[in-house]
Parts: C-alpha cells; structure tokens; sequence
C-alpha cells in the first residue's frame, strides 16, 4: 500500500513542517484567493498540493506562484508623449529612449503617422487620441470613425500595439463646449472597431479632468457635477461598464496642493512620510493625496451604482519649474513626486477604499515641451530635457527600484544620492562636503570654442546647473575664461543630477575629475 494512505508519521520533519505551517498554508489560501479572485482555483490547488505528503516538493513551486501573482497584480507605469515642442529627437530616437528606461505603455494625443510606425515592432503599448476637433464629426456618423479606424488604427495595428483609443481629452473643460459629442463619438468608434473584429483587443475611453467632481474632500463623500451627471457621465460610465473599459482620469495633487498651501502639507502631496489624513465618515487612513483623490472619483461613481467600473490614471506629475506664484514647483519635488509615485504603483497594493485594485499609472510626461503655452510650469513636467537628458534621476521599473540602495523618503525624493557621514558647510551656496570620495565636472579644452560655449548655455539656461557665481562681480567669476566658466556650470549640473551616469559629458564637452578644480580662488560644490 502505498505511504500517502497512511497518516503521516509526527516524529518526522515533513510532518512537523506541515503540522506546524497548515494554519499557516490555509491563511495564505485565503487571503490570495480574496486579492486574486480569477486565479482562486489555481491558488487551491497548489494549497492542496503543499498539505499533501507527497506533493511537499510542490513548495516551491508555489513559492515562485507568489512572486509571479505579486508582479501580475502589481500596478503599472506608463508615459504620456506629448509634442508641442519645436526641439524634440526624432520619433525612432524617443522609442530608443523608452526601451532604454524599460517603459513599455505610451499614450499620445493624436496618431501621428512617424510616431506610430517607430513604434512598429517595439512591442510598446500604445494609447492613441481622436482629438476634440473631431468628436463632432465622429458623434455624427460612424462612417467617419469607419474611416477613422482604418486610417489610423488598422493601418499600423497589430505590429503597433494600439491597446486603447482616448476619444477627446478632457472634454469637460473643452472651451469649444464638446461634451454633448463625447458619448455618441465614443459609441460610434466602439462600433467601428466592432465591425472591423478588434473590438476585443482595443478599448475606447475619454480622459476625464478631476474638475469634473463636484467634490472631492472628504474621498468618501466624492460626488460629480450635477450639471454633467445626467447629459453625460451616466451613459459614458454605461458605455465603459458595457465594453468592459475603464474610466480614464487626470489627476494632479500638484494643482489641489498650490491653492491650499496653507491646509495641504507637502509631504501629504509628495508620498512622503506623513501622519495621514483620517476620512471621517468611514475612518480610512490616506497617506497621501494622490490616492484620496483616486478614491474621491471610485465614490463618486459608487453615488451612481457604478462601483463596478476600473480606472485608469492617464496623466499625473509634479512640474520642475513654476511661476513665483506656484509653490513647490521644482526639480526635488518632481523627483520626490514622480519617484515615489512610481514606487507606490510598482510596489504596493491598491487604495483604501479599493486595495485590490492595482494602480494603472501614465506619468505626464516624456519631455519638457517649450510650445507649451501657460504658465512656467506647463512647459516643464517632462522627466526628460529634449536631448533626452533626464531632468532628475528616477526608477521607472521594478528592477530599477532594487537597484536603487538608498531612498531618501524623508526629506526630499527618490533621487539617488551618495550619502554624506559627516557633513560640513561650503562656502559659496547651499552644498555640502563629506568624507565619501567627491567626483567633479570639468570642461574639456580640446572640444572647441563653439561646443563649450553652446553646452554651457544649455547648462546655465535649461540645463538648470546654478550659473550666479560665475556672473560679473560674483565669486568665481575669476578667471574670466569660457573654459573655468564652463568648467563650473557643467559641474554645477553634474552635482546637481547627483552625480548620475552620462550628466557630465555635454556631447564630449565636459569630463569627470576626481581632484578638485583649481581655478582662481574658486570653490566647486561636491553637492546640492
């Protein structure tokens, strides 16, 4: 007879390993099967499997079913590429790009055509946009979406992986009053993607601006605009519910936080450290404002028996530079905003009210685009500079994440920086000096005039590098030389980047150091 009939013999390890961990195995069952309910007869199995003697070897096996179940339901990280900029690298560079930073989901604003086919093959998923301009027209007849599908769809589709259509784009708050065209043109490019048999494959949503609440604090008391229910979000929430499509929304803390300064911490704004913000009407704790905003938009439509609709986040960021009159614009708290995001989505759960839901993230944006019009910080929420330099120094992947040894949550941001033991005051700016081994940037003499000149100007204009000390009458404007004042401006933008791989180079212009520059009686920070 074989052993498995048996009862299982309670001096020996295996047993004492499953007698001591059953409690243990069952609890696990359980508690998977609740997060990942499509997955629940698998989970069972394999918890099955664990319990019985002979299938112990099967633990591993269902070890390595939780590493895979924690990355399937983890959140993901996309980027908005927008190109109102007249400085941009060519499409074929910008998908070089996004596969060099491993971000494999894009959304764009129109289709264009150089974009769509530098992204033949790449194996990115795409979001592609019928502007505003033409929901009228799409609202009108399907035989325009007819066409529009296939012109700008199945004309690049499968080999681009178009995953989902945004018809218009925060069309609420569109000046040219689009809204009653929204929910007809939505139905009408459904259809025609229903026609065409890719349907199944390619969704079709609306960005939707967060104004769209009427309001959004407490985040269980989240509620839409009166004026918008009826006319539009109701059937657009039916239509999404119907075609198993998500709510698309644009959300910015970044807004919310600089009209109440005065009641809205930073750190609340930021995912840093924070004592929370306690819902009194259902007693959830938010750490940050990002997610009651989210949870905000989920009660406002359980308000109208749509709790069943998923959302996506299809634009957030934090810009590096602003106006005086936009606090906490800047490159440390876009990097603390943006990196801690991305840790929040790639390692964590859900929100508050919906911790099974992973968070589905598209990061705004790509680029600094300089035609933007608006304020400062309209032109500057890129996490990278046209010559896809970055602005600041961020994971975007999980793997990224587990490189990165240290995370200064606390104070400023996700940026990377080597750690200073003992630091002491430098004269000449807010920098500090360590025992660690200091690396600087220095001109390179032998790139020529005319490239030192044009990489300094980059450096002291969008560059960002602190150019004040090297103005006439300042302290290391002597030697009155290109080359000791590129030597400062590039290490300035170096010290500023923490420091990063390819910061000190300016297209061979420049080059690392590892004994202090010596020029006049000029001090070099080693950090800002």
């Amino acid at each position: 007879m074989h052993d498995s009939f048996f009862p299982p013999k309670k001096n020996t390890a295996t047993s004492f390993f499953l007698y001591k961990n059953s409690t243990i195995i069952t609890k696990i069952h359980n508690l998977l099967s609740s997060f990942f309910p499509p997955l629940k007869n698998l989970i069972a199995l394999f918890s099955l499997q664990i319990q019985s003697m002979a299938s112990f070897a099967a633990l591993p096996s269902f070890f390595i079913l939780l590493s895979l179940l924690s990355v399937a339901y983890s959140g993901s990280i996309g980027i908005n590429y927008g190109r109102i900029a007249n400085n941009l690298p060519s499409p074929v560079e910008v998908i070089q790009l996004l596969k060099t930073q491993g971000i494999n989901r894009v959304k764009l604003y129109d289709t264009d055509s150089t974009v769509l086919t530098a992204l033949s093959g790449s194996n990115i998923s795409v979001t592609v946009a019928l502007p505003n301009e033409q929901l009228s027209d799409a609202a009108s007849k399907q035989s325009f979406t007819d066409s529009w599908v296939q012109s700008n769809v199945l004309r690049y589709y499968p080999k681009t992986v178009i995953e989902s259509i945004a018809v218009g784009n925060e069309v609420f708050v569109d000046p040219k009053n689009t809204t009653p065209f929204l929910v007809p043109a939505m139905k009408n490019v459904y259809a025609s993607l229903v026609k065409y048999g890719v349907a199944s494959s390619i969704k079709v949503s609306s960005p939707v601006a967060l104004s769209a609440l009427q309001n959004s604090y407490p985040s269980s008391a989240g509620s839409f605009k009166t004026d918008l229910i009826e006319p539009v979000i109701k059937p657009m929430l039916s239509f999404l519910k119907q075609t198993g499509s998500h709510l698309a929304v644009n959300i910015y803390p970044f807004f919310a936080y600089i009209a109440n300064t005065d009641t809205i911490s930073l750190d609340y704004a930021l995912f840093r450290d924070n004592k929370g913000v306690t819902d009194p009407n259902n007693g959830l704790v938010y750490k940050s404002l990002f997610e009651a905003q989210i949870d905000a938009v989920y009660a406002a439509m359980k308000a109208l028996n749509f709790d069943d609709v998923k959302m996506a986040i299809t634009e957030t960021g934090w810009p590096s530079k602003g106006d005086e009159n936009e606090a906490g614009a800047s490159a440390d708290n876009a990097a603390a905003y943006n990196g801690n995001l991305v840790r929040r989505v790639l390692t964590g759960s859900g929100t508050p009210l919906r911790p099974d839901e992973p968070l589905n993230v598209y990061l705004f944006a790509l680029f600094n685009e300089n035609q933007k019009p608006g304020p400062v910080s309209e032109r500057n929420y890129g996490l990278f500079y046209p010559n896809k330099q970055k602005v600041y120094d961020i994971p975007l992947t999980r793997e990224g994440l587990e490189a990165v040894p240290t995370v200064n949550n606390g104070s400023k941001s996700q940026v990377v920086t080597t750690p200073s033991p003992t630091p002491s005051p430098v004269e000449g700016g807010d920098v500090e000096a360590s025992k660690v081994v200091n690396t600087w940037c220095v001109a390179n003499e032998k790139a020529g005039a005319e490239k030192l000149q044009a990489a300094l100007d980059y450096a002291c204009g969008e560059g960002g590098a602190d150019c004040r000390p090297i103005q006439p009458g300042s302290t290391c404007h002597d030697p009155d030389t290109l080359e000791a004042h590129a030597s400062y401006a590039f290490n300035s933008y170096y010290q500023k980047k923490a420091r990063g791989t390819g910061t000190c180079d300016f297209k061979g212009a420049a080059y690392v150091v590892t004994q202090h520059p010596k020029y006049g009686s000029c001090k070099f920070p080693t950090g800002y």
